[in-house]
């Protein structure tokens, strides 16, 4: 099995090289199936491993989230990007210790969600946000990537003006890769 620097470098190179399909996990069986079927990397899904304990989506602790992330992140030899939520704080200290934690699972990535409670931080809240998160994975060694995710066409707002706005300032806040869930259209694509 790969390092977890191994994987952390094989996820970046993924990355360099264009596109590629990542799919989600909810266990370690699936997690195995998923690199049986050829996958190069893995992604949890937050709403998967809420749903596969009996709970809602965004019911999981910031504890149980962070040991299923280990055991997803040792159950394969694929990087895994975590579905970190919103990094399971409010403020910029909580928030930067939890990715720090996050980092400690073995994950080769985490994505911040910039909002909670089905309501977005205001973009520059959120872009603050991604700095904090930046500078927490920068003082654990710097090597697993960040996503900026801008979650308006999940939260009612679906408008691509302000979705590129806050992907911008994502990208300007340190994040490595964005994402945007929910866009539909090839134009907003």
């Amino acid at each position: 099995m790969p390092t977890i620097a191994e994987k952390r470098k094989t996820f970046r190179k993924l990355h360099e090289s264009g596109c590629f399909v990542i799919p989600n996990p909810w266990d370690v069986g699936s997690a195995r199936y998923l690199q049986h079927l050829g996958f190069k990397a893995i992604a949890s899904t937050s709403a998967g491993f809420a749903f596969a304990q009996g709970r809602p989506d965004g019911a999981v602790s910031r504890d149980m989230m962070l040991a299923h992330l280990h055991e997803l992140a040792h159950a394969s030899d694929l990087p895994l990007n975590a579905d970190y939520e919103n990094g399971y704080a409010d403020d910029l200290a909580g928030l930067a210790e939890s990715v720090r934690l996050c980092v400690e699972t073995g994950v080769s990535g985490l994505s911040i969600e910039d909002g909670a409670n089905r309501k977005l931080y205001s973009i520059d809240e959120a872009a603050e946000r991604l700095r904090a998160a930046r500078g927490a994975i920068d003082k654990a060694g710097g090597d697993v990537m960040l996503v900026g995710r801008a979650e308006c066409f999940l939260l009612g707002r679906p408008d691509i003006d302000e979705t590129v706005a806050r992907l911008k300032a994502y990208s300007s806040a340190g994040a490595d890769c964005l994402y945007a869930p929910g866009l539909k259209t090839r134009e907003q694509i």
